[in-house]
């Protein structure tokens, strides 16, 4: 079969593999469709913590079963996504309920190779039924899964204002379920093309450009002095982390969905006078994976409205790098497989 494996940081190359065996507890099954999600796209610049090279990237899965063991429920031609974080079932996060922070954790397409394949092996117990949905709405279950989990760990409220900082493909997820909470959003970013977006596509209620606005002044005159009661990180960006603190209400939650490389650093006097909690929000559960959908089906999300790039398997090498470029204006990017 064929793959394409990131080599090294800039570098992609096609190969041939064998494809896979069925094994017991396992199942076959062909990718149909990847999404391209920020994992991707830093451990191709190089800058994915937990990563090393060279690696198959891909974790945005749509597939077919073609042959199954383990889980007698599903079946060959049916269309799935999958929970792509292969946990150890057994460590103190596992047994808490928590396997999308088991201590072990493997993510396919970081620690271990992922979807940019023909056909691919999975756990069957990882396999998550279609519902009915297409391969288009399978590839974006698990990005809004992690928005709708960061949701979760904040405990969003109806009523609140909530601030999401970082509109792309993770915040917009994070918006998203923030608003079937029931709370008043409001976006944070430095791209005014993707506040458009928040704005005419998601009816994101209240956008401030970080590059332009007042941010302070901006988040007093919409919360009436408040300030967000819930603050969610989708950047992944140092100094957006660490200037967040500012914007956060007394007595507020803030959630880092958003990864980087570096040591955070907060005023101790100004996090403890709020009495503010601090948390990370990693990944996703079965029960994201089934909120996601359920919220597709019902038609509280058109998952589809976030695709603007489509590109065949063959065409990934050359037009990847594009995908980079903020004038691209790329929000999701979607792998066609033949």
């Amino acid at each position: 079969m064929k793959t394409l494996v990131c080599t090294t940081p800039g570098q992609f190359a096609y190969e041939q593999a064998e494809a896979p065996s069925l094994t017991p507890g396992n199942t076959i099954l062909k990718i149909r469709q990847i999404g391209i999600c920020g994992t991707d796209l830093h451990a191709f610049e190089g800058t994915q913590p937990f990563f090393n090279y060279p690696r198959i990237l891909g974790h945005e899965l749509a597939a077919e079963v073609i042959a199954v063991d383990g889980a007698s429920d599903f079946l060959p031609g049916e269309a799935v996504t999958i929970i792509p974080y292969i946990n150890c079932t057994h460590c103190i996060a596992c047994r808490s309920g928590k396997p999308n922070c088991c201590v072990s954790l493997q993510v396919a397409g970081v620690h271990m190779d992922g979807g940019m394949v023909e056909y691919l092996s999975v756990p069957s117990r990882l396999l998550v039924h279609g519902e009915g949905l297409g391969f288009d709405e399978l590839a974006l279950v698990e990005p809004l899964a992690i928005g709708a989990h960061g949701v979760r760990r904040a405990a969003v409220q109806a009523g609140e204002f909530v601030l999401v900082v970082g509109a792309g493909p993770i915040g917009l997820g994070v918006m998203e379920f923030a608003r079937i909470a029931g709370a008043t959003v409001i976006a944070l970013d430095i791209n005014e093309a993707r506040l458009t977006f928040c704005r005419e596509k998601l009816n994101v209620p209240f956008t401030i450009n970080a590059a332009s606005d007042d941010v302070h002044e901006a988040l007093r005159t919409i919360t009436n002095g408040d300030m967000p009661t819930a603050l969610i990180d989708a950047t992944g960006s140092l100094r957006a982390i660490n200037t967040a603190f500012s914007y956060l209400a007394h007595g507020g939650r803030y959630v880092l969905v958003g990864l980087q490389k570096g040591d955070i650093s907060v005023s101790h006097p100004e996090f403890h006078k709020r009495e503010a909690t601090l948390m990370s929000s990693r990944n996703a559960t079965r029960a994201d994976f089934e909120l996601v959908i359920s919220s597709m089906k019902s038609g509280a999300i058109n998952p589809t409205t976030y695709i603007t790039h489509r590109v065949n398997f063959d065409q990934v090498r050359d037009e990847f790098a594009n995908w980079l470029d903020p004038k691209k204006g790329v929000i999701k990017a979607m792998v066609m497989m033949a």
